[in-house]
Parts: C-alpha cells; structure tokens; sequence
C-alpha cells in the first residue's frame, strides 16, 4: 500500500501536503478516475472493510466501488498526505427509514480550519467536498445543501433531480465501526445492491455516465439497453474502464432483473430513482 501508486491510480499531479487545495483536486481526481460500482455485490464475493483489500482491489486491479471502499481508499490516502480525517456514519434517506438508516452511508470529516465533508461514495453527488455549514453550495451548475437538523443530525441534501436525495449524519462522532461493518454485510444480503447492476461516475461538467443493469447513459447519448454479455463487457471497460473475466456471468441475472422492472422497456431514469 503506497500512496504513490493511489496518486498515479486517480492521475493526481499536483502538491501533495494538507491543504485545502490538494484535498480538493484529489477528491476530484478521485471521483473521474475510480467509477462508483457494485460488480463483486453482484458476483457474491464478500467485501469487507479492511483496507488492504480495497487498495488492493481499487489500485492494484483498477476496480471501482461503493461507499464503504471508496470512502475507506479516500480516507486511508489523505491520512498519509498528513490530513486528520474522522469517518462518520451516514444514513441515506433516514428522512425516509429513520434511525435504521444509519450505517448505510460512509462519511469522511476533514479538519481544515474548520470541518469539510468528503465524499466519494453516492454514485451521483458532489465533485468537491464542502465545508460543514448551512447553507448551499454550487459545483458544475448543481446545487448542494447542508441543513442543521434540531436532533442534533445534519442533513445532506443532494442536487435536485438525483438519488439518494439525502443523507444525515452527526458529524461530531466518530463511527461506531461494527455497526458499519454489519450494515455493509447486511447490504450484501438483500439489498438494491444485491437485486441490481449499478455503475456510475461524473464527467467533471455535471454530467454523469451510469448504466443500471441493461440501460446504458453517456453524456450527451441516446441511452440505450445492451444487448448480450460482449455488448456489458464492453461498455464496463470502455465506459468505466473495468474488466474481470467472471463479468459475463452476471448477464442472465442482468437480463430477468431488467424483465422484472421493466419488462422490454427503458426506464425513464437510469439511476437509483429507477430501482426498488
């Protein structure tokens, strides 16, 4: 594990020390470099929180991954720049599931003057991180908002039109680290994640690529639905640059989930809005 490799693995060129400006540009680099996936969530193979294995898997293999890999890469590499990082707990829609939530989302807290949130792990949220205060911010034409909450949660609100909508988190307090590693096993079991392909990554300008099992959408494209295994083998590495043999097989379980939700057609969004 050398933060050299992560460096070249996101093509970050710039100073390393813990500034504001290198957090910034390597949270960027970060998100147009690493694709937010669910690959091995589909194959079965069991993902943990351990470090070793996600640098190992985002790095070494050149893998994408969900919140709990890309926000623990993240983490792990801007506490070797010097940066002092707290991982928080964040729950995805407790505006909606309530205290349950909780758990289901990975946070990064960075102390620079005051704190910043990271984020690398939503699929479709922000480039940069933010600072924590109410109030909104504008990155690529799309706008984010932070809301204090009057039971001690702050709310993050995501651009309007996209999934999640929100997430809360208590950003004083360091994660409860079992309640984090039985949640992400949980999600393993039976969850949007276990039912559904899901891939996605920004193009920098506040478009987004996703393909959400057959249903393919590129900036500025007709979005359209794969047609056999070559057809998602091919746009996993074209599109986001993955590859494993064993993708292929996921195909059959792509198509019936595809049938299920929407029989021959395109859904209206290709996004997490489109999945139950």
């Amino acid at each position: 594990m050398k933060l050299d490799d992560y460096l070249a693995r996101i093509e970050y060129l710039g100073p390393v020390a813990p500034t504001l400006a290198c957090l910034t540009e390597i949270h960027r680099q970060h998100l147009l470099a690493i694709p937010y996936e669910n690959l091995d969530v589909q194959l079965g193979r069991a993902l943990k929180l351990d470090i070793e294995r996600t640098f190992e898997k985002v790095v070494v293999r050149r893998r994408g991954g969900w919140c709990y890999e890309l926000n623990g890469l993240l983490g792990w590499a801007l506490e070797e720049i010097g940066f002092e990082v707290t991982r928080i707990l964040g729950g995805m829609l407790r505006s909606l599931r309530g205290d349950d939530a909780m758990g289901n989302h990975l946070v990064l807290r960075v102390e620079l003057d005051g704190p910043v949130i990271a984020d690398t792990g939503l699929g479709d949220g922000v480039l940069e991180p933010m600072r924590l205060e109410v109030g909104s911010g504008i990155q690529a034409d799309r706008q984010f908002r932070f809301e204090e909450l009057e039971d001690g949660y702050w709310r993050f609100h995501n651009h309007p039109g996209t999934a999640p909508a929100d997430f809360d988190f208590v950003p004083a307090c360091s994660a409860d680290e079992d309640r984090l590693a039985r949640i992400c096993g949980d999600l393993q079991d039976d969850s949007i994640f276990t039912k559904n392909l899901i891939c996605m990554q920004p193009d920098g300008t506040g478009g987004r690529k996703a393909l959400i099992g057959r249903a393919l959408a590129l900036p500025g494209a007709e979005k359209r639905l794969l047609e056999n295994a070559d057809d998602l083998c091919d746009a996993l590495a074209t599109v986001f640059g993955l590859r494993d043999p064993e993708f292929r097989s996921l195909w059959p379980k792509v198509v019936a989930r595809h049938a299920e939700l929407f029989g021959d057609g395109m859904p209206a969004t290709v996004s997490f809005d489109s999945l139950r």
